[in-house]
């Protein structure tokens, strides 16, 4: 359905434009949000206040990839829909020694859904939740393959 849908219509983009797509998380606290993932190596490039004076939207960007937090009130205000409960996805983010990392977030206070174990695949992934408690897989790839 998708693929016939897809090659139904083209859409056009003005050339200044530069292409990207990137996640954007809702969450009722979004600077609590945006600095869990701020330890895993993400900056902030973008701020947003909320209507209300508080923080609205921070866009993070580490590398290539970019995510982007924002208020529940976002896809109310804009789309008309309500976000159901958490947790509503699952983040996959590559860090250099899964094992330091959850160290660093234990540390904190993160919540650890699963501790980190080799896969017969080769990469050592573990699980931690998100201030919301969304799940976040922190993933080391077997050397040479990053």
């Amino acid at each position: 359905m998708c693929c016939a849908f897809a090659g139904a219509f083209q859409i056009r983009y003005a050339s200044h434009m530069a292409l990207r797509a990137f996640p954007v998380l809702y969450a009722k606290d979004v600077a609590r949000v945006a600095g869990f993932y701020m330890r895993l190596g993400f900056q902030e490039h973008f701020r947003l206040s909320a209507h209300d004076g508080g923080v609205g939207f921070i866009g993070l960007r580490r590398d290539g990839a970019e995510l982007a937090v924002t208020t529940e009130d976002s896809p109310r205000m804009l789309a008309g829909i309500e976000p159901g409960p958490g947790p509503r996805h699952e983040l996959f983010v590559y860090v250099d020694d899964v094992d330091s990392a959850f160290a660093a977030l234990r540390q904190a206070g993160a919540d650890v859904v699963r501790e980190p174990a080799d896969m017969p695949w080769g990469e050592r992934i573990g699980f931690v939740a998100d201030p919301e408690g969304n799940l976040v897989t922190l993933a080391t790839a077997p050397l040479g393959q990053m």
